[in-house]
């Protein structure tokens, strides 16, 4: 009798199939879904698979993992694998970021892989830092040489985010030496050795900048009339951090002329603004017409001076208040929701404000407040509305249904 032949099932097909013989634009495609480490174990496999893993199109975009075992509990990038990296693929590398923990071995491990970028050309650079100090206590000498290795070959650089860096002006001005035609995202807070001359020069010769986040020591009225040229770009985000590193710190004024003609250059530009400020140094700030978007206030601030947000953010979209004290905001809401009418997110931390006055501002606002966080301990119920009620009434103005934070217990 003639054997049966086995008929071949689903299993036995996969079985067959020659997995070292993939297209490499396949095996592209599955690599780069995988995880780093699982990239490498695939790469053992077979030669082709091995092949695979060293595409060029596998390295452009990296991030540097340098933690310190002693001193973090974070994944590093394992020493042999950056050996590899610089040896085989640092002329792929386009897309590079660093993170580092607040060790000085990691910010230094850092510069010595920037040192040897000389034959890549990046687009973007990002340098992280998980905690302070890191970069700034690496010598600075070090840190520029590192940076300018990587200004110098790169010639198209468009992001740059170098917070909480030794970074100084004639290092920006190498940067804008061979890279101003391409710079379009700056971001440099907390960098104390950078001058307003300096990032001055950046909005000068960069007119192609879109994005820019610095301290406000470096915010003058030359740097906004700047930006606000005929030959710059329209300007879309600029993040200012008000940070004070001793009480009764002083700080300058901005021109309203400045920022009328920011407005009038970048109309829709968003400027968003961090307050960290003990409460007798807003002296100089929401005297005059301000063009801030988004507000966010770290530290305690006066009634009075929210009481100025009110009169002179006609632009504001979002508001965030920490703290405020003992006194109930009730007037300060009311005029927010008046003169505020682009408002759509409001959170308020250790602050008082009655019921009838937090209604009031919904009811005032309305559906266009999308994102509404308030504690429940915020809210002071009156002689209106208790707390149970209170969820019912806003959530009726909102269309929509809404319940105060409620402080984590444990």
């Amino acid at each position: 009798q003639k054997k049966k032949k086995k008929k071949k099932t689903k299993q036995d097909t996969i079985t067959d199939c020659d997995w070292a013989r993939l297209p490499q634009e396949l095996l592209l495609h599955i690599f780069q879904y995988l995880p780093l480490l699982d990239r490498a174990y695939a790469s053992q496999v077979c030669r082709g698979w091995n092949q695979a893993f060293h595409m060029p199109e596998l390295w452009r975009c990296f991030e540097f993992e340098l933690n310190q075992p002693a001193s973090s509990y974070l994944k590093a990038t394992h020493p042999d694998l950056i050996k590899q990296i610089i040896k085989r693929h640092s002329n792929h590398l386009q897309y590079v970021s660093f993170k580092v923990d607040s060790s000085t071995e990691s910010a230094e491990a850092a510069c010595d892989i920037l040192s040897q970028l000389v034959n890549c050309s990046l687009k973007t650079l990002g340098l992280i830092s998980t905690a302070r100090p890191s970069f700034m206590e690496v010598p600075k000498s070090h840190f520029i040489s590192a940076l300018t290795v990587v200004f110098v070959n790169s010639k198209s650089l468009s992001s740059l985010k170098i917070d909480d860096t030794p970074v100084d002006d004639p290092s920006l001005k190498v940067l804008v030496a061979n890279n101003s035609d391409t710079l379009k995202l700056l971001k440099m807070s907390s960098c104390p050795h950078v001058s307003p001359a300096g990032i001055l020069c950046v909005a000068d010769q960069c007119h192609g900048l879109r994005e820019l986040a610095l301290n406000y020591h470096l915010l003058s009225d030359e740097l906004l009339l700047a930006l606000s040229s005929e030959r710059h770009v329209h300007l879309e985000h600029l993040r200012i951090d008000v940070v004070s590193e001793n009480p009764g710190q002083h700080f300058h004024t901005i021109k309203k002329s400045s920022w009328d003609a920011m407005v009038r250059h970048s109309p829709k530009f968003n400027l968003v603004m961090y307050f960290f400020l003990y409460e007798d140094e807003f002296g100089p700030f929401f005297n005059d017409e301000i063009p801030v978007t988004h507000l966010y206030f770290g530290r305690s601030v006066s009634k009075e001076v929210l009481g100025r947000v009110g009169l002179h953010c006609p632009r504001l979209v979002e508001l965030v208040v920490c703290a405020n004290g003992l006194r109930p905001l009730d007037e300060e809401l009311i005029r927010i929701a008046k003169h505020c009418t682009q408002l759509s997110a409001i959170g308020l931390g250790e602050c008082e404000v009655s019921c009838s006055a937090f209604v009031e501002f919904v009811k005032m606002c309305g559906r266009r407040l999308s994102q509404l966080s308030i504690m429940e301990e915020v809210l002071i119920p009156d002689h209106k509305y208790s707390l149970d009620e209170i969820h019912w009434e806003v959530s009726k103005h909102l269309g929509r249904v809404w319940f105060p934070d409620m402080m984590p217990t444990w």
